[in-house]
């Protein structure tokens, strides 16, 4: 890096890099009601589970993609690196493409809403709210609320067709929970598909809010760049100090990234094992010795399983 001014800009190119995605949690910041910019809870933490569980089967089964590395980015979010020699190879054009495909909430802060489904739905979307489904109860109507109450159904009637706004509002006020509002929209939503043969109601309609609020939202420009720098998997998180663990795709839903190994931690522990040197001499190991060196083979078994195929 001290000598870069002995070569020319532009003298030397990549010639070729893994396919690369970043989700960060900062971006649902409109959607999700329990953290904020670079906080996260066990609750959000869920939205990475699904983005894992949609992206993952996408790259696989509609790409045919077989060497992806899952890995917490160390503070908010989660990264995934395809490494198959093909995919190494691809232009940013083919790149640009294929996020576009998994690109399905579009806009800025001041769009509303976010997702638009034609009235054949593709079965990547298909597919993709199936998962959801499995979560959606949960995250969305108990941990997170969304209709809890009139500030939170607000932003959900902001995604539903004006002529629906009167029956709603009156019907919130009358339910006591998230769950039965979502139960009364998702009524009203087939009614006015059934009256009015509206394509913007029914199933379409329930889909779109699911979609905004818990499909992945991808950083497009990570992916598309040949030159974007990620953080390495293993590497700290310079501000948390966490570790960027792979994350086992057999395990994703008990991944959880507040027991992820700190530097700080990793350091304390050798110190308090290089302080029971003696105990080798006596031809036992120490308990704690024990719990880093299955630490590590648990923390490295992902990687090795990753890279024994390439």
């Amino acid at each position: 890096p001290n000598q870069h001014n002995t070569v020319k800009l532009g003298a030397f190119q990549a010639q070729e890099k893994e396919l690369v995605f970043d989700i960060d949690m900062t971006d649902y910041d409109d959607v999700r009601r329990c953290c904020s910019s670079a906080d996260i809870c066990s609750k959000c933490w869920t939205l990475m589970t699904m983005a894992i569980h949609i992206i993952d089967r996408a790259l696989k089964e509609d790409f045919g993609f077989k060497h992806r590395l899952w890995v917490y980015s160390g503070r908010r979010g989660v990264h995934c690196w395809v490494c198959d020699e093909s995919v190494r190879k691809l232009s940013s054009a083919v790149r640009s493409g294929i996020v576009e495909y998994l690109s399905v909430v579009k806009g800025g802060q001041d769009v509303k809403k976010k997702v638009h489904l034609s009235e054949k739905i593709h079965p990547f979307v298909r597919k993709s709210i199936n998962i959801i489904k499995k979560y959606f109860e949960d995250y969305a109507l108990v941990d997170q609320d969304i209709l809890e109450n009139k500030e939170s159904w607000d932003k959900i009637l902001a995604l539903v067709p004006e002529t629906m706004h009167d029956e709603l509002q009156q019907s919130f006020q009358k339910h006591h929970n998230s769950l039965q509002r979502w139960e009364h929209l998702k009524k009203a939503a087939s009614r006015c598909q059934n009256n009015s043969k509206n394509d913007k109601c029914g199933p379409w309609l329930e889909w779109e809010i699911m979609l905004q609020y818990c499909f992945p939202r991808l950083d497009i420009n990570v992916s598309k760049g040949i030159n974007h720098l990620l953080k390495s998997p293993f590497s700290v998180h310079p501000k948390t100090g966490r570790i960027s663990v792979p994350i086992d795709l057999q395990k994703v839903d008990q991944f959880d990234p507040f027991t992820v190994p700190t530097i700080s931690s990793i350091c304390h522990e050798l110190d308090v094992i290089s302080t029971k040197e003696e105990e080798k001499e006596n031809g036992a190991e120490s308990d704690i010795k024990h719990r880093t060196r299955d630490g590590a083979v648990e923390s490295n078994l992902s990687q090795q399983i990753f890279t024994s195929n390439i």
